[in-house]
């Protein structure tokens, strides 16, 4: 899934079409002392964080080796992948999105190195929770779920409500701990000329509600069809419709603001944190930056009564085919996998996929880790609704823009999401 979650300072990156490269000296020629590193996490993230003691550690137990870090949007690495890691210009290892529409895309291709070999040798894939696995093993379709290891997450990810506990006591609304709930709840914060949900829908979180609302009426089969293709999905079937209705009719009852149509995904989150509304159903991704920024009491809760909910194990590492130095960037990956590594993410607000548990002290941190391992054990990640095609993701903004703005009925927005996934399939 793209999500616009790093801030302006990693967004801007591509002010022209053109990819910009951040090289210092001679762009991708080998050099046994240096290994290139590309990510896209910011500073103070849990990743960022979690990822600079990495490289740290990794100099301090290569001595003469030095870590070229290059910092690059999530788009820029999005949109330019297939040109760079085709060149000259290709990292060591880099930071990529994993599904069939990227990762799997870039396998298929013959862009990454399989892993394979290496993640048993170093036992990444005895850390690694089974449904956590999927996102990083590809077939030679490309398709995920595979049987070749074509990245390694070290970390995690899921979506949840982030809750505004000052606004909730403030107009006397009870935290819902089911659907019916949500919807009591929505139902009062309008009443009283609140507008429950913060939404963009320029950008992923405005589709995320149509999954999550289709996801209420679906089972594992159905995800399974519509993300592994292990049979033909119909997005036009009755849980896609529950879906865009029930959606469509919340931007008519004011659940959400039909004005957030044009909206990015940072612009509401920022109105979240912000103590302008009472709730926001997005990824844990956000989960340190709000501990940071908000001056207001908040917690968290999964979807009510959710038995899937989008997320899926974290973006990948991914060593380019035309990387100079493997063996080098394995090791790196390797240090990322540490304990005490998995330690720091997880305090910092990120979900290990490797720490000790008990070495997670912050109760909230704690709280969005267990939920997260709950739904994984349960086999509850969905994934994300843009992943199964290239250029999916586009297309769900689109149609359900039309959706917002009354331009589209469900019926028609989801027609045309059905010709862009079934002309997007693997031939």
């Amino acid at each position: 899934m793209i999500k616009a979650r790093r801030g302006a300072a990693l967004l801007a990156a591509l002010a022209t079409g053109s990819l910009v490269l951040a090289a210092c000296g001679g762009g991708g020629e080998s050099n046994p002392d240096e290994l290139r590193l590309w990510h896209y996490e910011a500073p103070n993230s849990a990743m960022g964080v979690a990822w600079s003691q990495a490289i740290k550690e990794f100099e301090s137990t290569h001595p003469g080796v030095k870590v070229k870090f290059e910092e690059k949007g999530f788009e820029q690495i999005q949109k330019t992948a297939p040109m760079v890691l085709n060149s000259k210009d290709a990292p060591d290892v880099m930071e990529y999105n994993k599904g069939n529409a990227t990762a799997g895309m870039l396998s298929r291709q013959g862009l990454l190195t399989d892993m394979s070999d290496e993640v048993a040798k170093r036992g990444w894939d005895k850390l690694i929770n089974p449904s956590v696995q999927v996102t990083s093993k590809y077939d030679a379709k490309g398709t995920m779920g595979g049987g070749k290891w074509f990245g390694v997450p070290n970390y995690a990810e899921y979506m949840q409500v982030y809750y505004n506990k000052d606004l909730f006591e403030r107009h006397r609304v009870k935290v819902p701990a089911t659907y019916a709930e949500l919807v009591e709840a929505m139902d009062a914060f309008v009443k009283k000329g609140v507008t429950p949900l913060t939404n963009a829908g320029a950008e992923y979180m405005a589709h995320q509600f149509v999954y999550q609302l289709a996801l209420d009426k679906a089972d594992r089969t159905w995800v399974d069809a519509f993300q592994r293709y292990t049979s033909k999905a119909n997005l036009t079937d009755p849980a896609w419709t529950y879906g865009a209705a029930t959606f469509t009719d919340w931007v008519k009852k004011g659940y959400v603001a039909k004005n957030s149509v044009g909206l990015k995904a940072e612009d509401a989150g920022v109105a979240f944190m912000g103590g302008k509304f009472p709730m926001m159903f997005s990824g844990s991704w956000w989960f340190g930056r709000v501990a940071k920024e908000v001056k207001f009491d908040w917690d968290t809760f999964v979807w009510p009564g959710a038995k899937l909910t989008p997320g899926s194990g974290g973006n990948l590492w991914v060593v380019p085919k035309g990387s100079k130095n493997k063996k080098l960037a394995y090791d790196f990956i390797d240090i990322t996998m540490k304990k005490h590594i998995q330690n720091a993410l997880g305090n910092a607000g990120g979900i290990p996929v490797a720490a000790d548990a008990a070495a997670i002290t912050e109760p909230k941190a704690k709280k969005l880790i267990e939920n997260f391992n709950t739904l994984a054990q349960n086999n509850g990640l969905a994934y994300y609704p843009d992943w199964p095609v290239a250029a999916f993701y586009d297309k769900w903004v689109a149609e359900v823009q039309k959706l917002m703005n009354g331009q589209a009925t469900p019926a028609q927005a989801l027609g045309e999401v059905q010709k862009a996934y079934d002309d997007g399939l693997p031939k």
